[in-house]
């Protein structure tokens, strides 16, 4: 005896396949957001999709993350330059000390060995002139805050710039007008801003600030030396024009101007003394600046890497709230992409029955 097909029997048949769908197409959304979930790692790909908390944690710490990020990286560029500011200050306190230590010879020399040390001290005074060129990251680190232009133009040809030739002339005249004379007449020159006298750059000598790095909300700190001006150290002793480079330039350009003439003048010894005095006080101002800014990087790399450990425990946090359990993840990926296409082979064999199948 054959069972009775009555509308009720189908219409359960019909709901129950209407509810398989329906659990079917919620396993489906499921599996899209964990696929989501998967490919980026993130719980949700606004905030909307994260829960109250979550979404205000997000919120409080991505921007503190950028401004530490945004900081280390100043910092992190300020001490890079700082570390080629030092190498080039080592290298102008050593073409220095090594014009110095031939001085005291001079007054003993002849005319050939003049000559000798003054090309000398022309070709160091080059080589300052060149260091003071010295580039990091397309800047130039002894520009100041006009880092864009070279603060000593055309450094090669700095004997034929006004700067030299003018200490050259004044040189030349120690015979006739006498040490004291030619020595306030250099230091007037090493001084001088004028355009023509002045070796350095227009811009340079239109500005006296030196660059800072912000360290923090509200901190700043000094980064660099300008090639016109000394940063910490004062430099000391009465032939001095206030900068150690300055005083650099004007004893190589002094020693280098001198010529056989001078050695008979009676003010040679004098002007040699004064040379003598005013290079090794700027070469020990020189250091003390280097010193301090090898400080300061040291500093700075210091608290760059405080703040990058403050970051690294906030990006934690940060992953907490808003990054996903992988391992978990992939797991309940790999359950649900079962679980549909369970559904999807039931919903398949009960659209393929047949009346024929309730007989």
């Amino acid at each position: 005896m054959s069972s009775a097909i009555t509308p009720a029997s189908l219409g359960d048949n019909f709901g129950t396949l209407q509810q398989i769908l329906q659990n079917a197409a919620s396993t489906k959304q499921r599996l899209d957001q964990l696929t989501t979930q998967a490919s980026s790692g993130y719980v949700a790909t606004t905030y909307a999709g994260l829960s109250a908390s979550a979404s205000k944690t997000v919120l409080d710490l991505t921007p503190q993350i950028a401004a530490i990020s945004n900081t280390v990286s100043n910092i992190n560029a300020a001490t890079g330059r700082m570390g080629v500011q030092q190498t080039a200050l080592s290298q102008i306190s050593q073409v220095a000390r090594n014009v110095l230590a031939q001085i005291p010879a001079l007054n003993s020399l002849n005319s050939q060995g003049l000559a000798t040390i003054a090309a000398s001290a022309q070709q160091a005074l080059q080589q300052v002139a060149g260091l003071l060129n010295t580039q990091f990251g397309g800047i130039y680190v002894f520009a100041g805050t006009d880092s864009a232009n070279p603060p000593i133009p055309n450094p090669d040809a700095i004997t034929n710039s006004g700067f030299f030739t003018q200490i050259q002339s004044a040189v030349n005249g120690l015979a006739t007008n006498g040490s004291a004379a030619i020595i306030a007449t250099t230091l007037a020159i090493a001084a001088s801003n004028g355009v023509g006298t002045s070796p350095f750059s227009a811009t340079l000598n239109m500005t006296s600030a030196l660059p800072v790095v912000a360290t923090g909300a509200g901190q700043t700190a000094t980064i660099g030396i300008a090639a016109d001006q000394n940063a910490f150290a004062v430099s000391a002793g009465s032939s001095t024009t206030g900068s150690y480079m300055r005083d650099i330039l004007r004893a190589l350009s002094t020693i280098g101007s001198m010529t056989a003439p001078q050695l008979a003048a009676p003010g040679f010894t004098g002007l040699l003394a004064d040379t003598q005095s005013s290079l090794g006080s700027a070469v020990s101002a020189l250091n003390q600046d280097a010193g301090v800014l090898g400080n300061t990087q040291s500093s700075l790399t210091t608290q760059a890497t405080a703040l990058q450990s403050t970051s690294t425990a906030l990006s934690s946090a940060l992953g907490a709230a808003d990054n996903v359990d992988m391992a978990t993840t992939l797991s309940q990926l790999s359950a649900v992409q079962t679980q549909l296409q369970a559904s999807y082979q039931i919903i398949a064999a009960m659209k393929t029955m047949s009346l024929t199948q309730y007989l």
